[in-house]
């Protein structure tokens, strides 16, 4: 099938789990009844995508706070009472980020609850996601390694695990965040790659990463104004991607200043295309995703088009969220019968 569809990874939750419509967000309960809720917003993050068309499903990072803390909360070695803030993404933005103080470990499993619970609901292809290592490496205080590479490498090794894990529980596609590869960018080819190809090593499931300008949150739409005309950011970081093992690329395409024709520099991966906006509040039309997948495709093979959102949708409206969802099968779906 052309165009299967899927999302970035996250979707609202729902109000009587975490405060809507903001990041970081508090959960509503805690203990037992906090599992609960987490459970069944798992269930409806799939329920909804299965509804919209979705054809890659994920369980929405419902039970996670945050991306990378959601990952972060089960590994030793890292103090959580101790926050201290830290400019991430290079002074971006200011952020309150636990502290690193001692040899990292997994205490155990770290999501095979909402892995399985969404394995369990859904007979559809499942997708889940993972922070990668230099994301995470950005997000923390180091207190402990004093070598970012080395403690990246550290956090890699601890990520395939997890991800190897994850391939047990029956995750068809696992993914890998990096919004600090548009970043760091001499950094990615000299240790970024390499860190994402040992979180990824061993895996035989596909793999993806996802690389982004972020959330459409005030920091990076301000942060944005600032690019100019063009983002060429990933001209640097494309070449050292396509040499790696790595076989998908989710890439901003909806209302991006991303030139489509760097997607060339990418012949042998399959492109998740974001063809839908997650820093407005205006939903698309069917003709409006058709039109993004006609302008990657001059570009890629329509083989290897998947249809996804440009980022994650944790800080938006639920309602606009689930209406962005149905504009995104409808669109893939229209796409099939005018491109296909």
């Amino acid at each position: 099938m052309l165009f299967p569809t899927t999302i970035a990874g996250s979707l609202p939750k729902p109000e009587w789990l975490a405060e809507p419509n903001m990041l970081w967000a508090p959960w509503k309960s805690k203990g037992d009844e906090l599992v609960r809720a987490k459970r069944d917003a798992t269930m409806l993050a799939v329920k909804l995508q299965e509804d919209a068309g979705v054809d890659i499903v994920t369980e929405g990072e419902q039970a996670r706070q945050h991306f990378v803390h959601g990952f972060l909360e089960k590994v030793e070695g890292i103090d959580f009472a101790h926050k201290v803030e830290m400019g991430i993404r290079k002074d971006r933005y200011k952020a309150m980020v636990p502290q690193v103080t001692a040899p990292l470990t997994l205490k155990g499993r770290v999501h095979a609850d909402e892995a399985r619970v969404a394995r369990t609901h859904t007979t559809r292809k499942l997708k889940f996601t993972l922070p990668g290592p230099m994301t995470i490496t950005d997000t923390v205080a180091d207190k402990y390694y004093g070598d970012k590479v080395k403690m990246a490498f550290a956090f890699a090794e601890l990520l395939n695990n997890e991800a190897k894990a994850l391939q047990a529980d029956g995750v068809d596609v696992i993914q890998f965040d990096e919004p600090a590869f548009n970043v760091f960018m001499d950094e990615v080819s000299d240790w970024g790659i390499r860190a994402l190809e040992r979180a990824a090593e061993g895996l035989t499931c596909t793999t993806a990463v996802h690389i982004c300008y972020g959330y459409g949150i005030k920091a990076n739409t301000d942060w944005k104004q600032t690019l100019g005309n063009e983002w060429r950011q990933y001209e640097d970081i494309f070449p050292a991607i396509e040499k790696s093992p790595i076989q998908q690329v989710a890439i901003e395409c909806r209302n991006s200043k991303v030139p489509l024709d760097l997607l060339a520099l990418l012949p042998g991966k399959v492109i998740q295309a974001g063809v839908i906006d997650v820093a407005s509040d205006t939903v698309e039309t069917a003709e409006d995703v058709v039109k993004v997948i006609e302008a990657v495709s001059k570009f890629v093979p329509l083989s290897n088009i998947v249809a996804t959102t440009n980022c994650g949708m944790a800080p938006m409206r639920r309602d606009i969220a689930e209406a962005k969802l149905a504009a995104l099968g409808a669109g893939a779906k229209l796409a099939r019968e005018r491109l296909g």
